[in-house]
């Protein structure tokens, strides 16, 4: 009988410790101290293959197998505002990177919707590249000497600065303060080998995608974040509390990742390069994506190395 049930007991909540403290991201690792290696040297990596004379008719077995396809396959990122993000209201994909991507497909296949994209992290870069998964690399990816030596690169299309982004009200001001402070960075990226060389004596905690930084540093696990200011400008369009602080921590010169030993594809893409330095689309783009990073500074001009 209902009468003679005892009654159930009071329900207690578990201690907070339990449940207050966000897991980690999936992937997500705190790196040990340990010594950075010295940058590689190959002079000025930033300097590409001549494209193609005017009036050539560019060809070439990469150009030609692409053209074939009817399609242009480009790895790139679906979580960095402004650069590569999906739009939540078309579904499409949008961003500086995504333009410039799709300005060279105008070039190449007649139409800059000839695109196919394939969302990679930034430790895959390189190897997607290296086993064909794509034709280009789109994907904020700076020329240094050391990725030179596994992949081929277009001229400098950016150049973006590392900065640190923190919360609002935090004492962070530069890189000086970062010292014992937990701050996320992104696997595979030269900003983190320079935050791990300037203070080594920070807690970095690496993780696949810059989105997951933008999560962690709203939920206060880590203090701080440093990346490119092109990222860190996307991540402030979407969290008004966010502050990018202290001054530049280096540049980092953007260029199109291509796989080694494709140079008619080189060539190809440093023609696009030229092109929209010269007829005002590159600033069209900046303008329409990166007008929160202050004035156009304008194209970087060409490097070539023949």
């Amino acid at each position: 009988m209902s009468g003679c049930t005892e009654p159930p007991a009071p329900y207690t909540l578990p201690p907070s410790e339990t449940y207050s403290v966000a897991p980690l991201p999936h992937g997500a690792s705190v790196l040990t101290s340990e010594p950075v290696p010295p940058p590689q040297e190959c002079g000025d990596p930033t300097a590409s293959l001549r494209p193609f004379s005017p009036g050539e008719v560019p060809t070439g077995p990469t150009l030609d197998a692409i053209r074939a396809r009817g399609r242009l396959v480009v790895g790139l990122d679906t979580g960095n505002n402004l650069m590569s993000f999906r739009n939540p209201a078309t579904g499409g994909l949008e961003g500086f990177d995504v333009d410039i991507a799709r300005e060279i497909a105008r070039d190449l296949l007649g139409s800059p919707d000839k695109v196919e994209y394939r969302v990679l992290t930034a430790a895959e870069r390189e190897q997607a590249l290296q086993d064909a998964k794509v034709d280009i690399v789109a994907h904020t990816m700076s020329i240094t000497c050391e990725r030179r030596r596994h992949v081929d690169f277009s001229t400098e299309y950016y150049e973006a600065h590392q900065r640190i982004l923190v919360m609002a009200g935090s004492p962070i001001l530069g890189v000086d303060d970062l010292a014992g402070k937990r701050v996320c960075m992104t696997k595979g990226t030269r900003s983190l080998e320079r935050i791990r060389d300037l203070v080594p004596d920070a807690t970095v905690i690496a993780v696949p995608t810059w989105s997951d930084c933008l999560v962690m540093l709203q939920q206060r696990q880590v203090d701080a974040t440093s990346a490119d200011d092109t990222l860190l400008a996307g991540m402030t369009t979407q969290d008004p509390y966010l502050r990018i602080v202290g001054p530049s921590l280096g540049p980092e010169p953007y260029g199109i990742g291509i796989a080694k030993g494709k140079d008619d594809l080189v060539r190809f893409v440093n023609g696009t390069l030229e092109r929209i330095r010269a007829d005002g689309t590159w600033e069209r783009i900046y303008d329409r994506w990166l007008s929160e990073l202050g004035p156009s500074p304008g194209p970087p001009p060409a490097t070539y190395r023949d």
